[in-house]
């Protein structure tokens, strides 16, 4: 009677260690999902501060032309009857 409860214990642990390999492999794949997702998000946040860097140069320059006075800035003064 001892034996048959020792296998019935042993079949338990097994199930058990099965579930567990199965939950690690499972969190292994969504580790490397995550991972990968980061590593697209880390080239996106590059790409957008180079683009905010280009685009503040652009603003700068615009308002270096205008505060040169000589017309050809992208603020047009507003005719005196509005």
């Amino acid at each position: 009677m001892a034996s048959s409860e020792g296998g019935s214990s042993d079949t338990g642990v097994d199930e058990r260690l099965m579930a567990l390999e199965v939950k690690a492999s499972f969190t292994e794949d969504l580790l490397d999902e995550l991972n990968r997702t980061v590593a697209r998000q880390q080239q996106q946040i590059e790409a957008l501060a180079r683009e905010l860097v280009r685009l503040r140069g652009q603003v700068q320059e615009m308002g270096e032309q205008d505060a040169s006075g000589d017309g050809t800035g992208s603020r047009q003064e507003v005719p005196p009857h509005y």
